[in-house]
C-alpha cells in the first residue's frame, strides 16, 4: 500500500481537444498496427493510447491549499517477436504539441519500432542461455475472442461540467467544518478529484475496445489531541467510479464527503481520549468489521492469488505467495480457510475495481479464488493463463496507459454470509470487536500479517465495553482463515486508491470488502511490563 499523502503535482490546463482525441483516432491506430504484418518474425502487437481528464482541489484547515484540472494523454505498446517469442515493450506520454493524429502517428509506429527492436534483442538473449535454462520458452499467448466495442462512462454529473471553484468551495467548507468540530481538533486535510479515464486498445489480432470510466475520490485526514495527551491521526477514502454525484452520497457510505468528514473526525476525538491496547501474547477471539476485512483480504488472499507473484515474477521487489511454492508444492485444490469461507474477485461489480475488459482485451470474469475453504484458482493474463493451464480471466491493467499491463487484483472480496453481525458478537464471552482498517505489514510470501486497525472494542458477554486505539491483530494467514467460525451478512466494498505493484512501482485503484467475520488473532499494541 503506498501512503495516501503523496500526490504528483499537475500544471497543465484541458483542453477539449485532448478530451475528444481517441474519437478521431481509431483508424490511425488500427493502421498502424495493421503495419507490423511487415516485420519480420513479429507474432503479436497491440496498441494502448489514453487520456486522463482530471480536476481537483485541496484544503487544510478551511483554507484552499490548491487546484487545477489536467488531461495526460500517453500509450503503451507490446510486441512479441523473434524465433524464441520474447516481449517487447515501450510507452510515454504525450505533449500537447504531439497530440495531432499525423503526429501520434509517427509516435505509434516509432513506439512499435522500438518495442519490436526490444523483442527481438530478448528474444536473442533468450535463444543464447537456452543450453544453460532448458526451462527457458517462448512466450505463449492463452487464445482468447477479440472484440470491438465501446463502453461510455456512467454518471449522473459529468465531471467535466463540474466548476473548479465548485471543487476547491466543497474541500474548503468540509476542511473548515471538520476543524470547527472541537478545540481538540489540531489539523485537517481535504483533497479531492472527479474526472474520467479513457482508454482504447487494438491489436493484430481485431481488437479494437474503447473504453471510459468516470471516477471521483475524497480523501479526509484529520488530527486530533486531549490536553497533554498522544495525538490520534486518521485518515479515510470514499470514492467511486462515477460523476459529482459520489460526493453528494452516491457511495459505500451513503453520505455527502462533509458528513462522512465530520464522521471521521468525532471518532478521531473520541480515539484521542482512549486507552491505547495491549498486546497479547496468546490468540484471543476476535470479530472484525467489514471496512477491517477489505485490508485483510486485500494483503493475504489478493495479492498472494495474483498470477505473477504466484509464479515469483515479483519474488525480487515484492515477494513471492504462501499459496504457490512450485508446481508441485502448492495449495491448488487443499482447504486453506475454514469452510463457511469463500472469496472472490470480480471485476463486473460496483467498486474501484471494476471494467468491461482488461489491458489485454481479455473480457473481465469473476474469479473464485477460495470456495468454501478450498483454494480453487489465481487471477491471471494470458501469458500466465497459459503457463498455468487455466482459462484467462481478464486481470492484467497498468494505472495508464505507458505503464507495461500487470495482474492486479479487481474488486476482491470475501463472499457474503447469512450470520446476523449482532449474534456474531453477542455470542462472544470474552474478546475484541476489530473496526476500520488502518496500516498493513506483511510478510514476504504473505503467509502471515500485522494489520493496525482504527478502532479496538472490548467485547464481554456478548456485549462492547471499552474503546482503545493504536491496536490491531496479528497471525498467520491459514490460521486465521481456518479458524474463521462465523461469517456475517454485511457485506460491503471499499475503495483502496493506492495498492502500490510493480517496478517501476504502479498504484492502482482496487475495491476490497467482505462481511463480518469471526476466528482468533494475538492482540497487537503496547507490551506489557
Amino acid at each position: 500500500m503506498k501512503s495516501p499523502f503523496l500526490k504528483s503535482g499537475r500544471i497543465a490546463i484541458a483542453s477539449s481537444k485532448k478530451i475528444n482525441l481517441i474519437e478521431g483516432l481509431k483508424e490511425t491506430v488500427l493502421k498502424v498496427i495493421q503495419q507490423t504484418s511487415s516485420l519480420k518474425s513479429c507474432k503479436y502487437a497491440d496498441i494502448r493510447l489514453g487520456t486522463n481528464t482530471i480536476k481537483y482541489a485541496n484544503a487544510e484547515n478551511g483554507k484552499a491549499k490548491g487546484m487545477g484540472e489536467d488531461c495526460l494523454i500517453s500509450f503503451g505498446t507490446r510486441v512479441i517477436a523473434g524465433e524464441m517469442g520474447a516481449w517487447g515493450y515501450y510507452g510515454q506520454p504525450i505533449g500537447e504539441n504531439e497530440s495531432s493524429p499525423r503526429s501520434i502517428s509517427k509516435i505509434l509506429t516509432s513506439g512499435i519500432n522500438r518495442a519490436y527492436t526490444r523483442a527481438l534483442a530478448n528474444a536473442n538473449k533468450k535463444a543464447e542461455f537456452k543450453p544453460f535454462a532448458p526451462s527457458l520458452t517462448a512466450v505463449n499467448l492463452a487464445k482468447i475472442d477479440s472484440y470491438n466495442d465501446t463502453i461510455d462512462a456512467i454518471f449522473d454529473e459529468d465531471p467535466r461540467s463540474v466548476p473548479l471553484k465548485d471543487v476547491l468551495t466543497l474541500c474548503t467548507k468540509a476542511s473548515r467544518d471538520m476543524r470547527g468540530v472541537s478545540k481538540d481538533v489540531q489539523y485537517t486535510h481535504i483533497d479531492i478529484h472527479t474526472g474520467i479515464n479513457r482508454e482504447l486498445f487494438c491489436s493484430t489480432e481485431g481488437a479494437c475496445i474503447d473504453q471510459s470510466y468516470a471516477l471521483t475520490q475524497g480523501l479526509v485526514a484529520v488530527v486530533a489531541q486531549k490536553a497533554g495527551g498522544i495525538p490520534e491521526v486518521c485518515y479515510d477514502y470514499m470514492g467511486g467510479l462515477r460523476g459529482w454525484e459520489v460526493l453528494k452520497g452516491k457511495n459505500i457510505y451513503k453520505q455527502p464527503i462533509v458528513d462522512f468528514a465530520l464522521l471521521r473526525t468525532r471518532e478521531t476525538i473520541e480515539l484521542a481520549g482512549a486507552e491505547f491496547l495491549s498486546a497479547t501474547s496468546e490468540p484471543v477471539v476476535v470479530v472484525t468489521n467489514p471496512h477491517f476485512n477489505a485490508l485483510l483480504v486485500h494483503e493475504i488472499v489478493g495479492h498472494p492469488t495474483e498470477a505473477d507473484r504466484a509464479l515469483k515474477l515479483e519474488t525480487a521487489y515484492a515477494g513471492r505467495s504462501w499459496l504457490f511454492r512450485n508446481f508441485n508444492d502448492n495449495e491448488l485444490g487443499k482447504q486453506i480457510a475454514s469452510p463457511l469461507l469463500t472469496a472472490y474477485s470480480d471485476p463486473s461489480i460496483d467498486g474501484y475495481g471494476h471494467y468491461r475488459y482488461d489491458a489485454e482485451g481479455t473480457p473481465g470474469r469473476r474469479v473464485n479464488l477460495i470456495e468454501n475453504g478450498v483454494l480453487k484458482g489465481f487471477m491471471n493474463g494470458r501469458e500466465y493463463a497459459a503457463i498455468l493451464s487455466h482459462p484467462p480471466n481478464g486481470s492484467m491493467r497498468a494505472t495508464e496507459p505507458h505503464y507495461v499491463p500487470i495482474v492486479r487484483m479487481t474488486n476482491t472480496v470475501f463472499a457474503n454470509g447469512d450470520r446476523d453481525p449482532a449474534e456474531i458478537l453477542g455470542e462472544v464471552r470474552e474478546g475484541y470487536y476489530i473496526v476500520n482498517h488502518r496500516i498493513p505489514s506483511i510478510s514476504e510470501s504473505r503467509e502471515n500479517f500485522r494489520i493496525s486497525a482504527q478502532k479496538v472494542y472490548k467485547i464481554e458477554n456478548g456485549h462492547i465495553v471499552k474503546l482503545y486505539r493504536g491496536g490491531g491483530i496479528t497471525a498467520d494467514s491459514k490460521d486465521f482463515l481456518m479458524n474463521i467460525d462465523a461469517v456475517g451478512n454485511d457485506f460491503q466494498i471499499f475503495p483502496i486508491p493506492n495498492c502500490g505493484k510493480g517496478q517501476p512501482m504502479q498504484v492502482m485503484r482496487v475495491g476490497n470488502g467482505g462481511p463480518t467475520l469471526r476466528s482468533t488473532a494475538r492482540l497487537t499494541g503496547r507490551q506489557k511490563l
